[in-house]
């Protein structure tokens, strides 16, 4: 059976509902199954440290979720056309897993959010790929040969799934954003079964 991680940081709800739809994509694939993780916010140096589980949603990730994954799907919002702080902390954090390897030659892929069509989705994504080929893993987008890429009206790009929340902060995504989330999760998923035979 293999698991692949979804790890996200969502505030608004946009992240999670799309982490929600590449899991449902990634257990389409038979002997697949996902393992939704998220993780804590960054706390300012005057505020409480978050505490050890969160009030709802998914669970914090832990060092065994990272070790025990056959794939890794990471998400954030976009923030000024780069990942959050609470992403960018977790990933610095990670520096005994690159020099382990742990990530070495596993499929990963990310997602967004961002409240306006040219909010940076497509450079959020870039930079979420960055610490993940330094990683050595494999980075999976989404083709062309997906239709829905050719003619969403809303979020979705080749570098990853995204969804555009709008001016009135819209956590559901569109069925083209559905869609594409599945499909993403799918490819992970596909490809993770694949190497693992």
């Amino acid at each position: 059976m293999a698991e692949i991680l979804v790890l996200y940081y969502s505030r608004g709800g946009s992240v999670a509902n799309l982490a929600r739809q590449i899991a449902r994509g990634i257990a389409e694939v038979p002997g697949c199954s996902a393992r939704l993780r998220s993780v804590p916010p960054v706390a300012a140096v005057t505020s409480v440290a978050a505490p050890p589980v969160p009030d709802s949603g998914a669970p914090y990730v832990s060092e065994e979720d990272l070790l025990q994954c056959d794939g890794l799907v990471l998400g954030s919002p976009t923030r000024f056309g780069n990942m959050a702080a609470p992403m960018k902390y977790w990933l610095d954090g990670l520096g005994a897993q690159w020099a382990s390897g742990v990530l070495v030659g596993k499929p990963a892929a990310v997602f967004t959010s961002s409240a306006s069509m040219h909010g940076g989705q497509e450079s959020t994504l870039l930079s979420m790929q960055l610490p993940l080929l330094h990683h050595g893993c494999l980075i999976v987008g989404i083709p062309f040969t997906e239709t829905a890429l050719s003619h969403t009206r809303s979020g979705g790009t080749p570098y990853g799934a995204s969804h555009v929340a709008g001016a009135g902060d819209d956590p559901q995504p569109s069925d083209e954003e559905i869609i594409l989330a599945r499909c993403l999760g799918r490819r992970v998923a596909d490809i993770a079964s694949r190497l693992a035979r």
